[in-house]
C-alpha cells in the first residue's frame, strides 16, 4: 500500500483513453498524453476516470491502458485507476488487473443499471477494497450513477482499512469549507472535489485533492491554477480561473468529454474516436472552443 506520497492529495490529472472506433486503445497516444502530465507538476495521474471513459472499455483495453501508462510514468507519479463495474464481481476483478499492471491506488464509482441501496454500495465498495493491498477512493458521481453519498454512508465505509479517501462534486450549496470540515471529523478521509470550475474555491477552501479533466490535456495550466489557490494566493487564483472561464462553459454546455476530445485535435496532440454512441462536437461548437483556447494564460 502507498503511503508516501499519498496518491490523494494535489492535483490529480484526469487523461482521456484515446482509441479507435472499435475500442482499442491507442498506447502510444496515451502515452504521450501521460508523459506530459508527469513533466507537468501534478501530483498524481486519474487513469480511467469518467473522462477516461471506463465504461466503454473492455477489461483486455483497460489492462493495456494501465500497462502502457504505468510503463511510461515509471514509478514518477502515482496512478489511481479507475476500476467501476457493474458487477461486484468484476469491479474485483479489474481492481485485481490494476494492481498487477502498475496501478498504486483505486478509484470507484458505484455504476448500477438498478438504483442502489446504501447497504448494497456499501457491499460493494468493502468487498471490492479489500480484493487488493491497494488503498482506495469512494468516486461520488450522481450525475452519472444517480447515487449520492451521504454523511452517514461515508462514515461507515471509513472503517473499511483500505478506503481513504473520497472524490465529491462540489456541495450544492457552495460551501466547501463546511462540507470538508464535517467529512473530516466523521471520516478522516482525504477530500478531493472535481468539476473545473470549482477548482479554485476548493482548494482554497482547504480541500486536500483536486481531481481535473483539463488537467489530463493541458496540465500545465491547471497546475499554476492548482498552486495558487493551494497556497492561498486568491488574486493569482482568481486571475487564472477568470482566463479559464469561456473553457469551463463550454465543459458545463456539452460536457467535458467531449470538449476533451475537440482539444485533442485543436492542440495538435492527436486523434481519437469518442466510443459510440456519444458523437464528436460540430464546427460552430469546436470554433467556440478556439475562441476559448485563446483567453487561456500563457
Amino acid at each position: 500500500m502507498m503511503t508516501t506520497p499519498s496518491p490523494f492529495c494535489g492535483l490529480s490529472a484526469f487523461p482521456i483513453t484515446p482509441a479507435d472506433s472499435e475500442g482499442r486503445v491507442d498506447t502510444e497516444l496515451l502515452a504521450r498524453l501521460v508523459e506530459r502530465i508527469c513533466i507537468s507538476g501534478a501530483a498524481s495521474i486519474g487513469l480511467l476516470g469518467s473522462t477516461g471513459t471506463y465504461a466503454y472499455l473492455s477489461r483486455a483495453e483497460r489492462r493495456r491502458a494501465v500497462a502502457a501508462t504505468a510503463e511510461c510514468v515509471a514509478g514518477r507519479l502515482p496512478i489511481i485507476v479507475g476500476v467501476g463495474a457493474m458487477r461486484t464481481d468484476e469491479a474485483q476483478a479489474l481492481a485485481r488487473d490494476a494492481e498487477a499492471s502498475g496501478a498504486d491506488a483505486l478509484l470507484m464509482a458505484p455504476v448500477s443499471y438498478t438504483p442502489l441501496t446504501d447497504d448494497e454500495v456499501y457491499w460493494h465498495y468493502r468487498t471490492v477494497a479489500g480484493s487488493t493491498g491497494l488503498e482506495f477512493c469512494i468516486y461520488d458521481n450522481p450525475s452519472t450513477t444517480h447515487f449520492s453519498f451521504g454523511y452517514d454512508l461515508l462514515e461507515r465505509l471509513s472503517k473499511v482499512e483500505q478506503i481513504a479517501a473520497v472524490k465529491r462534486p462540489p456541495p450544492a450549496d457552495g460551501d466547501f469549507a463546511g462540507e470538508i470540515a464535517t467529512l473530516k471529523t466523521r471520516t478522516g478521509f482525504a477530500i478531493g472535489y472535481s468539476a473545473d470550475w470549482t477548482m479554485r474555491p476548493a482548494l482554497l477552501a482547504g480541500a486536500d485533492a483536486f481531481y481535473s479533466v483539463i488537467a489530463g490535456m493541458i496540465p500545465e495550466l491547471a497546475v499554476r491554477l492548482a498552486k495558487a489557490a493551494r497556497m492561498g494566493h486568491e488574486e493569482e487564483a482568481l486571475r487564472l480561473d477568470s482566463a479559464c472561464g469561456p473553457l469551463w462553459e463550454l465543459f458545463k454546455a456539452f460536457g467535458s468529454l467531449r470538449v476533451m476530445y475537440a482539444l485533442l485535435e485543436l492542440l495538435e496532440l492527436g486523434r481519437a474516436e469518442l466510443p459510440r454512441p456519444l458523437l464528436p462536437l460540430g464546427m460552430t461548437e469546436r470554433q467556440r472552443i478556439e475562441k476559448a483556447l485563446e483567453t487561456l494564460p500563457a
